[in-house]
């Protein structure tokens, strides 16, 4: 009976620590109505005048065919981004590719796990839709390794191989960005000393001058802040794993005892 309530008390406890997991691991709900509110109705056009967007949040944009539109936007350890592109093409246009490219806060471009990147519109096409879906953001990487760190992620949006009738026709474009949590799968041991966003780098060394006067720095974060892959879910699921490693020695000891000396053996023999 105690073997019993033990392990009844410790299903209990696992259901309660499950719950919290799954739900870090769940994508992140956003109030789409009050983000899109406040959405960028421009775009850049370098990666140094960048619209900052944040996630959940669809920005639009006017641009004529043959610009280089960008946009940036925060992304965490852990997380998982896809990028969503709509062109809206004019009324009359040839045969147009265009092309959606992800670059992280060191501009290294980023592959594509999957998703389209680049398609072509025929010619009677009213607008083309591109998407990207990164691989998962590590918390810390090896220096010669590509992997995709936390900190300003930036988008390019452009249409390549344009005829020249084509260039400069009026497009609308909107850019949405949204993030799957992946969760303690993902996690690894280390993180970085600062997030990968424009001027880390500058204010740093400021600190380290005792200088006042520090660079601005990207003006949107992650909503809970840069967890820096400080936590994961892989805390609970190894707590889990040392309370059932605990119930199952002391369920093997009980089964494996015995029944202890029988009552007509006496004490000394």
């Amino acid at each position: 009976m105690r073997i019993t309530r033990a392990l009844s008390a410790s299903l209990l406890m696992l259901g309660l620590a499950v719950a919290p997991a799954a739900a870090d691991s769940s994508p992140t709900p956003t109030d789409s109505a009050s983000a899109d509110g406040d959405a960028p109705t421009q775009a850049g056009t370098s990666f140094r005048t960048a619209t900052e967007v944040e996630q959940g949040t669809t920005a639009t944009a006017s641009g004529s065919t043959g610009d280089y539109l960008y946009w940036s936007f925060p992304a965490d350890a852990g997380q998982r981004p896809t990028v969503k592109a709509t062109v809206k093409l004019p009324q009359t246009h040839a045969a147009q590719t265009w092309q959606v490219d992800v670059y992280d806060g060191l501009r290294r471009r980023q592959s594509c796990q999957y998703g389209a990147q680049t398609r072509t519109a025929a010619a009677d096409s009213s607008s083309v839709e591109l998407a990207c879906v990164l691989r998962t953001v590590r918390a810390w990487s090896e220096t010669w390794a590509n992997d995709p760190l936390p900190g300003t992620y930036y988008v390019r949006l452009t249409a390549v191989g344009l005829t020249t009738a084509d260039l400069g026709l009026p497009v609308g474009t909107e850019v949405r960005v949204d993030s799957k949590d992946i969760g303690g799968s993902a996690a690894v041991d280390g993180s970085l000393a600062e997030p990968l966003v424009p001027g880390i780098a500058v204010k740093s060394e400021a600190d380290k001058d005792g200088s006042k006067d520090s660079a601005v720095l990207s003006a949107i974060e992650p909503e809970d802040g840069w967890s820096s892959g400080w936590w994961s879910d892989r805390w609970v699921w190894t707590a889990i794993g040392g309370m059932l490693a605990a119930l199952a020695g002391v369920g093997g000891y009980a089964l494996t005892r015995g029944a202890g000396r029988p009552s007509r053996v006496p004490p000394g023999a």
